[in-house]
């Protein structure tokens, strides 16, 4: 969404966009972080129960870059927000398209993830045959 709000913001007199997308890059980038912690702490219990650990780690290794994706991108926004020198129509266009790259590895991110759960039963709890668990 933040990308959007950037888009939007490139083409709109209202500043309102600009920051919600600001707002929105800064939430995401603490959320991304989190997301990378909490795949860390799951990566030892789910690597020992897959077919294919690649998989994993190709994850794990799109999950980082676009993590780093979007930091940087929040970094740009905040010193054009106070490096006046920095607030050109060229440097927003970049950080646009620095983010559109970040949304694009965040996509293919949540693809492998998909790939992990749906056919590799990442992190699944399978009952047993009889589901002597749930009686």
């Amino acid at each position: 969404m933040a990308t959007l709000f950037k888009i939007i913001g490139l083409w709109s007199s209202k500043i309102t966009w600009d920051h919600g997308g600001r707002l929105m890059l800064f939430l995401g980038v603490i959320g991304v972080w989190i997301a990378i912690y909490t795949g860390d702490l799951a990566d030892g219990i789910v690597s020992r129960q897959l077919c294919d650990p690649t998989v994993l780690k190709e994850h794990e290794n799109f999950a980082y870059t676009t993590a780093w994706i979007f930091t940087i991108a929040l970094a740009i926004e905040l010193l054009m927000r106070y490096i006046d020198i920095l607030k050109t129509r060229i440097t927003s266009f970049i950080l646009v398209l620095l983010m559109l790259a970040g949304t694009g590895t965040l996509m293919y991110v949540g693809h492998l993830g998909a790939e992990l759960v749906y056919q590799q039963a990442a992190g699944v709890n399978i009952p047993s045959e009889d589901c002597t668990e749930f009686n």
